[in-house]
């Protein structure tokens, strides 16, 4: 399987490597180097074989790749996934991400990386200690960016303005019912720009913290992760894991657009085909989540305020999302195809 996917995968090179004291597996994918360094986050999470992580290691990259050809930055996309096994300890997860940054520098530039799902700015923190300087989105009190969810989060917020203005000739969102599924770091921060903009919000969540915290002490509608794609909304914003829109949830999705901060939202090249069908807008989940990888590359290689890249994040979002709209009603093809053109 691994073969497999290495044979038919379009990138450059794979770092694969077992670490044994933790029986963890570190995959460094880097899909392109043609605009620059590999850039992108690391994800750490349990996955059922290494298969499956490299997998997602692969498809991560390829999306960084486009994510930053759309941010106009000088990387190319890569991204790095740490398969632990459960029940790690954080003596042992600590020890872990040490030798991942070590890994990092030995690779001497090709690999620049930040926080995703599993690993936060403090993680950062830890890898930068074998890792520098080759590690973004470090805690504030060590020089860094601080976390990119804030950033990222404020991109498709205004990704969903663009998509209202698109459907409805306006980008007011008062009165607009949106379903934001996950709330971390990007769907916590999405969902109080949502709040503001007196949009009527909607969530879905597993941890039962945060169903507790959006719920019962923030007053947000709960929906129920079964129910998350036949309950009626204007937008859905998926802000958690890929692949949720797919030919199984497709044909139930009750929104008139997506528009949302997970990456490789669409499970097959398909599913942009089957939305287009059922009459969807989608917005290309790298066109409106650039924010973060944007911002804060902008603030720790550019010398930008946090203004700058605040403002620099909505006028990605909106020059590239109107253009892709614009080339996909022209040419009649898919807002996936126009933005990959």
């Amino acid at each position: 399987m691994i073969e497999v996917l290495l044979r038919e995968w379009d990138g450059e090179t794979a770092v694969i490597r077992y670490d044994r004291p933790t029986e963890a597996w570190i995959i460094i994918a880097i899909h392109s180097t043609r605009l620059g360094p590999a850039a992108g986050g690391t994800r750490m999470r349990h996955y059922p074989e290494a298969e499956s992580a490299l997998q997602d290691a692969l498809r991560l990259a390829a999306g960084m790749t486009l994510k930053f050809a759309t941010s106009g930055m000088p990387f190319g996309g890569g991204k790095a996934v740490i398969a632990v096994p459960p029940g790690i300890t954080q003596k042992s997860r600590l020890a872990l991400l040490r030798r991942y940054g070590a890994l990092i520098h030995q690779l001497g530039g090709l690999y620049y990386t930040g926080p995703d799902l599993g690993t936060s700015s403090a993680d950062m923190d830890i890898i930068a200690e074998t890792g520098a300087p080759y590690v973004f989105s470090r805690t504030p009190a060590t020089g860094g960016a601080g976390s990119s969810g804030p950033y990222t989060a404020l991109g498709v917020f205004t990704g969903i303005q663009i998509a209202c203005e698109h459907l409805w000739q306006d980008r007011a969102l008062d009165g607009r019912r949106v379903l934001v599924q996950g709330t971390g770091s990007v769907g916590a921060a999405l969902i109080d720009h949502l709040r503001l903009a007196g949009a009527e919000v909607l969530f879905s969540e597993v941890e039962d913290s945060a169903i507790r915290h959006f719920r019962d002490e923030l007053g947000f509608e709960f929906v129920a992760s079964e129910a998350v794609y036949t309950t009626e909304c204007d937008v859905f914003a998926p802000c958690a894991l890929g692949g949720v829109l797919n030919a199984s949830t497709i044909p139930h999705l009750k929104c008139q657009a997506v528009v949302g901060g997970a990456n490789n939202l669409l499970a097959a090249q398909g599913d942009a085909e089957r939305l287009y069908a059922n009459g969807i807008l989608y917005t290309p989940d790298y066109v409106v989540n650039v924010g973060g990888a944007l911002a804060v590359t902008g603030l720790e290689t550019q010398d930008w305020t946090q203004e700058r890249a605040a403002a620099e994040v909505v006028q990605t979002v909106q020059r590239s999302l109107s253009q892709v709209f614009d080339l996909a009603e022209k040419e009649s093809i898919t807002t996936a195809a126009a933005a990959y053109h």
